[in-house]
């Protein structure tokens, strides 16, 4: 009996920390890339954790793109 609850309180433990754990990660991503919005992507992260996962894929895609538009050549060797 009592190794089936602290087996229980580990697996619960272990739980808990990888879901902090990927409620972070997108936060450091953002912030070791330079992003201009690290700690909106952080805070997107944190929510993801609050909403069960929802917001996490935003949050992940969004640490990966610094949010720029890409600039267009417009094939003219004259222009500046």
């Amino acid at each position: 009996m009592i190794f089936a609850l602290i087996v229980l309180l580990v697996l619960l433990a272990t739980l808990i920390g990888g879901w902090l754990f990927l409620a972070v990660w997108p936060g450091k991503i953002a912030k070791r890339r330079g992003h201009r919005r690290a700690e909106a992507v952080a805070m997107c992260g944190y929510w993801g954790a609050l909403t069960l996962g929802l917001l996490m894929p935003i949050a992940f895609i969004w640490a990966y793109t610094d949010g720029e538009e890409p600039v267009r050549n417009s094939g003219a060797e004259g222009d500046a």
